[in-house]
């Protein structure tokens, strides 16, 4: 007989579709073997997929007693949407949002609360999203990239909307790879993101090890403009270690909506995507923040 212990609830993952702008966007929902206690959208990092980062967190919440959907955003992985591999900030916001739509609408989880968890730049995309969605009843973000209003950089704007002419014109979407193992002209330059997305650590067939040039043209999501609106119960997990802990300071200083903080103690970024010893206090504590939300 399985355990039913926090955390190792057996968990059925299946296939979860739904649409935004016409696009189908392809899902996994991990439903617990139980009555779940609520429904959990998760995002994740800068072109990550669905059996990634955000998957890990879903299956670990759904063993939590949670429903939790995974999903591909436009333009990724087996969701429709061109051109490919395009980073569109404010468009994952969107698909957020039609996410929470389609949860809501799908019998098996009629009547549930919705609650989100965002990792890496999915805190970001999912503090905008949360702030401006009031179905939404509780956020966790769990080592979560939260940018201000900095202008961005003239070339690269320029270079992203040069990709996006040059596509219009000959039909050839203009990408770099998203890692590389010397690092170079790519959209994430850190070793450690090599080490997990240029491997079979994380590098699952899924997933395209891709970037569109064009991306670079897209206005980036204000996390912390979101800050001040978020008006649910607030869960920051970070580390010392991970990317930018200044900015999550300074976004967990401005919510105003009840808050608690979790400093874990990792390598660097990445380990929180597939490390168990980050996983785990991570998912217990979102799963105490739902809980206590949405009784």
């Amino acid at each position: 007989m399985k355990s039913e212990r926090a955390g190792q609830m057996p968990v059925d993952a299946v296939p979860f579709t739904f649409s935004r702008a016409g696009d189908r966007l392809a899902g996994i929902l991990y439903l617990p073997s139980t009555a779940p206690a609520a429904v959990v959208v998760t995002t994740g990092p800068l072109t990550s997929v669905k059996e990634q980062a955000a998957g890990v967190y879903a299956a670990a919440l759904a063993r939590r007693g949670f429903a939790a959907l995974a999903f591909d955003h436009r333009t990724f992985g087996e969701s429709e949407g061109t051109p490919r591999q395009l980073e569109d900030p404010m468009g994952k916001v969107a698909d957020i949002g039609a996410a929470v739509s389609a949860a809501q609408a799908d019998a098996r989880l009629d009547g549930l609360p919705v609650v989100a968890l965002g990792v890496c730049a999915g805190g970001g995309y999912m503090a905008r999203a949360v702030a401006g969605d009031p179905r939404i009843r509780a956020f966790a973000g769990v080592a979560g990239v939260y940018p201000g209003s900095a202008a961005p950089d003239p070339g690269v704007v320029a270079r992203g909307r040069a990709a996006r002419q040059r596509r219009l014109s000959t039909g050839i979407t203009e990408t770099i790879p998203a890692v590389a193992a010397d690092g170079g002209d790519v959209a994430m330059p850190l070793r450690e993101a090599f080490e997990y997305y240029g491997t079979a650590r994380g590098a699952v067939p899924n997933y395209t090890n891709a970037f569109a040039v064009e991306s670079y043209e897209q206005p980036s999501v204000d996390a912390q403009e979101a800050a001040a609106r978020l008006a649910v119960p607030f869960l920051l997990v970070h580390s010392g270690n991970a990317l930018a802990p200044s900015l999550a300071r300074e976004f967990y200083a401005t919510v105003t909506s009840e808050k608690t903080e979790l400093w874990l103690e990792s390598a660097g970024q990445i380990d929180f995507y597939d490390d168990p010893r980050l996983i785990v206090p991570a998912a217990d504590a979102a799963a105490e923040l739902f809980r206590k939300a949405t009784r």
